[in-house]
């Protein structure tokens, strides 16, 4: 986790302030959970919220989320509409990255991921955010995706249309300036 600065006091209060106006106005994203379970964590994990603070500044809009079902884990998602700003034309991985000849991104999905300390959602995390709200209209994500088909050259990407969520494949290298990644962060 190289590019996570950590918070001062200060900076931790606004966005635990930010945060908790979010878990408030949005409590079917997270049923059964209490503001102060989820406070008590951040506030004894500082590099958490310092991950937290760059997906609010990316535009990420992150939110406390319950995925699955009996997961004791509290879970961050970026909950923006759209992917988020901060975070697109990017390709999918390092390797990917590496493998391009011309006209590079500035970086790769998992490599900010990983620097951030956050992952990218995978498939069925992308499915369960979406039966919590319309995501990615206009947009799309790409998706943590299976070793086998990386070793081929493919990436997972996801997006909502016609009414329905899609995940569709693309080479890895590939990015558009409308795909971009939705981080989850553990606590």
């Amino acid at each position: 986790m190289t590019g996570v600065q950590m918070l001062t006091a200060a900076e931790a209060d606004e966005l635990i302030h930010a945060l908790k106006a979010r878990f408030e106005a949005h409590m079917y994203r997270h049923p059964g959970l209490s503001w102060e379970a989820v406070e008590t964590r951040l506030r004894a994990q500082p590099d958490k919220l310092a991950s937290l603070s760059w997906m609010e500044q990316t535009g990420g809009e992150p939110d406390v989320v319950t995925l699955v079902d009996g997961d004791r884990d509290i879970l961050f998602a970026d909950c923006a509409a759209e992917s988020p700003a901060g975070r697109r034309s990017l390709c999918y991985d390092q390797a990917a990255l590496d493998a391009r000849k011309e006209n590079k991104p500035t970086h790769s999905a998992l490599g900010m991921a990983g620097e951030r300390g956050v992952t990218v959602l995978d498939e069925a995390q992308y499915q369960a955010l979406q039966r919590l709200g319309a995501f990615d209209l206009k947009t799309s994500s790409w998706l943590a995706t299976p070793a086998a088909m990386r070793s081929q050259g493919g990436a997972l990407f996801g997006d909502r249309r016609y009414g329905r969520v899609f995940t569709y494949h693309n080479g890895a290298q590939s990015y558009y300036a409308a795909r971009g990644f939705r981080a989850l962060l553990r606590l």
